[in-house]
């Protein structure tokens, strides 16, 4: 019945963060027209958490190991923040070029199978 999931970022720039995904984290992607690429994304889970209000959503990338993960990244001159340690995992807050955050996370809880 579901064949996939699109799911977007709203940017202040978002060519910036288009150039991004696609030279630094290198997601295939194809070009929709006029430079408007959509990205391939890895394996994906979602999870439904308890909130006050509903319509907000948030996107996380899930890695192996996030210590080298955040390294790579660096060196590639993107901004992270200080790791924190959860329960359920180690994240960093990553800056993309557009002014926005993207979650980065090395979970600690079960995954969905794949």
């Amino acid at each position: 019945m579901i064949s996939g999931a699109h799911i977007i970022i709203f940017s202040k720039n978002a060519q910036a963060d288009r150039e991004f995904f696609r030279k630094v984290l290198k997601f295939p992607h194809a070009d929709a027209g006029d430079g408007w690429l959509i990205f391939a994304l890895p394996p994906a889970e979602l999870a439904i958490h308890p909130a006050e209000e509903n319509g907000s959503h948030e996107l996380y990338l899930l890695c192996d190991d996030l210590k080298s993960t955040v390294k790579a990244l660096k060196q590639k001159k993107v901004r992270c923040s200080a790791s924190v340690e959860h329960e359920w995992g180690t994240i960093v807050m990553v800056k993309l070029p557009g002014g926005g955050k993207l979650g980065l996370y090395q979970p600690k809880h079960a995954l969905a199978p794949r």
